[in-house]
C-alpha cells in the first residue's frame, strides 16, 4: 500500500454516508432508550443508578462487554498491534487476564456488600463522610482519564472520515459525542445505558468478526501468511512485529516500563468504578458471577479478532500510512475497513466505533454522577438529612452528568492525538492504585480502619497523578514522536516511566497499612464480622445501610 491511502480513505469515504450511518445508530438507540424508559415509570435512585437490579447475568455480561470494550480496545489496540506487533497484543492480554482478578476477588463480594457505588462498600465499617468523599474523588479521577480516551478516539475517527485534521473539526465532533452521551444518561439512566451497551457489544463483535474473516480470506485463511505479509510491509521493523521489544525496546528502563503497564492492566479492572457498578444491576451475587463469566468469553473472543485485524492493518495498509493518517495509530482499524470494503464498510465500522465510544462514555458518566450524588451530596454534604432522598439523588445526578460531559469534552480536545489504549492504561493505573488496595483491605483485613482507607485512596491517587504529570505522557516527547506527549513542546519530565503502576500500586498498599497502624487503633470487630458474612453469603443484603 502507498502512503496516500489515508487521504484516499478520507476523500473516497462519503461524509454524508458516514454521518447517515452514525445518525441511524444514534436515533435508533435513543428510540430504544425512550421506549425502555417509558416502560418503567418509577424513577427511583435505584432505577436510575442500577436499573433496580433487574438484568439477568447473561444480559449484564453483554452489557459489561459493551462497557469494557471501549475505543481503546477497538481503535487503540488494533493500531498498537499494527505498529508494534507482539507488544501491542500485550494490551489485549492484560485487559483480558484482569477479569480473572475481578471474578475471583471482587465481583460476588461487592454485589453482596454494596448497593449503588464503591463508596457503599468502603464505608460499610468506616466513618461514612470522609470515606465516601474519598471514594467519590477516586471515582471521578478514574472516570476522567477513561473519558479522555474515548473522546480522543472520537476525534481520531472524525479526522479520518471527514478528511480533516484541524483542532476545531475534531473538537466539534468531540462536543457532539459529549452531548449525545449526556442525552443517554438523562433520558434512560442505567437501564437505558445498559441496553445501549448490549446492542453495542453485539455490533462491535459482529463487525470485528466480519473484518477478521474478510482479512483472513485474502490470505487463504492462513494466519502465518498474514503475519509474513505484515513483516514484509514493514521493512524497518518487520522482524520485531513477532517478538517482544519493538514498542518498549530492549533497554532495562523499557522493560521496567512494560512491567509497570502490565501490573496496571491486570489489577486495574477490579478497581474500575464503572465496572464495579455493573455488579449492582443484577438481582443476586450468583448472577453477578455469571455476568463476569459471560463477559470473559465475549471479551476474549473480541481480543482474538483484534489480533487478526491489527496484523492485517499492518500488512494491507502499512505502518507508515497509519502513522501519517489523521488520528495516527488510532486510524488503523478504519483504514483496514476502507481497504477491505471501501467507503461502505468504512462507514459501518466507523459507526460501530462511534457506538463504542457513546456506550462507554454513557456508562462512565452515570457512574461518576451517581458517585457524586449518592456519596458526596446525600451522605457527605447533607449527612443523609434530605426530605425526599430518592428524587434529590436523581436530580443531583442528572446535573452532575451535564457538568461531567462538559469537562470530558474539554479534556478530550487536549488529548485527541494520544493513543487511546495508552490513555485507558493510565485510567487502569489510577484505579489499581487508589481503589483496589482499599477494596481488598476493606473486604479481607479486620484491623483496617478509616485512617488506612483515607491514606490508601488519597495517597495512591496523589502518587499516581503526580507521577503521570511528570511522565513522558504529559511532556518530553516532541510532536514528531510516534506517540507525542499531551504538551509536545514542553519538557518538565522527571519520572521516566510512561505508566506509574509499578510505583503507585505498591505505594497505595503501603500507605493503607501505615495509615491503619498510625491512625485510630480501635476497630469495630462486629461490623467486620457482619461484612464478612454478608460478602460471602449475601445474608442481610436487603438491609444495606446505604441511603
Amino acid at each position: 500500500m502507498n502512503a496516500v491511502l489515508a487521504q484516499d480513505a478520507g476523500a473516497a469515504a462519503s461524509p454524508i454516508l458516514n454521518i447517515s450511518i452514525f445518525l441511524v445508530f444514534v436515533v435508533g438507540t435513543l428510540a430504544i432508550v425512550f421506549y425502555v424508559n417509558s416502560r418503567h415509570a418509577k424513577k427511583t435512585a435505584a432505577d436510575f443508578y442500577t436499573a433496580g437490579g433487574g438484568f439477568s447475568g447473561t444480559q449484564n455480561g453483554f452489557a459489561i462487554a459493551g462497557d469494557y470494550l471501549s475505543a481503546a480496545s477497538f481503535l487503540g489496540i488494533a493500531g498498537a498491534i499494527a505498529i508494534n506487533g507482539y507488544d501491542g497484543f500485550l494490551y489485549s492480554v492484560g485487559f483480558l487476564v484482569a477479569w480473572l482478578v475481578a471474578l475471583l476477588l471482587v465481583a460476588e463480594l461487592l454485589r453482596n456488600t454494596g448497593r449503588f457505588t464503591m463508596g457503599d462498600v468502603l464505608a460499610f465499617r468506616m466513618r461514612q463522610r470522609p470515606v465516601r468523599a474519598a471514594a467519590a474523588t477516586s471515582t471521578l479521577a478514574v472516570s476522567f482519564f477513561y473519558l479522555l480516551a474515548q473522546m480522543a478516539g472520537a476525534g481520531a475517527l472524525v479526522s479520518l472520515l471527514l478528511g480533516v485534521s484541524g483542532a476545531f473539526a475534531q473538537g466539534a465532533v468531540i462536543a457532539v459525542v459529549g452531548v449525545v452521551m449526556i442525552a443517554y444518561v438523562l433520558i434512560g439512566g442505567m437501564r437505558g445505558t445498559t441496553w445501549v451497551q448490549m446492542i453495542k457489544a453485539v455490533l462491535l463483535i459482529a463487525g470485528t468478526l466480519v473484518m477478521t474473516i474478510w482479512a483472513l480470506a485474502l490470505f487463504g485463511f492462513n494466519f502465518s501468511a498474514l503475519l509474513g505479509a505484515a513483516v514484509e510491509a514493514n521493512p524497518e521493523d518487520g522482524a520485531g512485529l513477532l517478538s517482544p521489544g519493538l514498542q518498549y525496546g530492549a533497554t532495562t528502563l523499557s522493560k521496567i516500563d512494560f512491567i509497570s503497564l502490565g501490573l496496571a492492566l491486570v489489577l486495574g479492572t477490579a478497581g474500575l468504578p464503572h465496572v464495579l457498578m455493573r455488579f449492582y444491576t443484577v438481582p443476586t451475587a450468583k448472577e453477578a458471577r455469571k455476568s463476569v463469566e459471560w463477559a470473559i468469553w465475549l471479551i476474549g473472543l473480541f481480543y482474538l479478532f483484534t489480533l487478526v485485524i491489527g496484523y492485517a492493518a499492518g500488512a494491507l495498509v502499512g505502518p507508515q500510512t497509519i502513522l501519517e493518517a489523521p488520528g495516527r495509530v488510532n486510524s488503523a482499524a478504519p483504514l483496514l475497513a476502507f481497504e477491505l470494503g471501501g467507503p461502505i464498510l468504512l462507514g459501518v465500522i466507523a459507526a460501530v466505533a462511534f457506538a463504542t465510544i457513546l456506550a462507554v462514555v454513557a456508562g462512565l458518566t452515570i457512574t461518576a454522577s451517581a458517585s457524586f450524588a449518592h456519596d458526596v451530596y446525600i451522605n457527605v454534604i447533607k449527612r443523609g438529612n434530605v426530605e425526599d432522598t430518592e428524587a434529590t439523588q436523581v436530580k443531583v445526578a442528572r446535573r452532575t452528568a451535564m457538568v461531567i460531559g462538559v469537562v470530558a469534552i474539554l479534556g478530550g480536545i487536549l488529548a485527541r492525538n494520544q493513543n487511546v489504549a495508552f490513555l485507558v492504561a493510565l485510567a487502569f493505573a489510577v484505579a489499581a492504585s487508589a481503589n483496589l488496595p482499599t477494596i481488598l483491605y476493606s473486604l479481607f483485613w479486620k484491623r483496617f480502619n478509616t485512617t488506612g482507607a483515607l491514606f490508601s485512596i488519597y495517597g495512591g491517587l496523589s502518587v499516581t497523578l503526580l507521577l503521570i504529570v511528570f511522565s513522558p505522557v504529559v511532556s518530553g516527547r516532541g510532536p514528531d514522536a510516534p506517540t507525542p506527549s499531551i504538551f509536545p513542546n514542553a519538557d518538565f519530565m522527571l519520572f521516566p516511566l510512561s505508566n506509574p503502576g509499578l510505583v503507585s500500586i505498591p505505594a497505595s498498599f503501603l500507605l493503607g497499612a501505615i495509615g491503619t497502624y498510625v491512625g485510630q487503633k480501635r476497630h469495630d470487630g462486629s461490623k467486620y464480622a457482619e461484612m464478612e458474612v454478608r460478602s460471602l453469603t449475601g445474608v442481610g443484603i436487603a438491609k444495606a445501610s446505604a441511603h
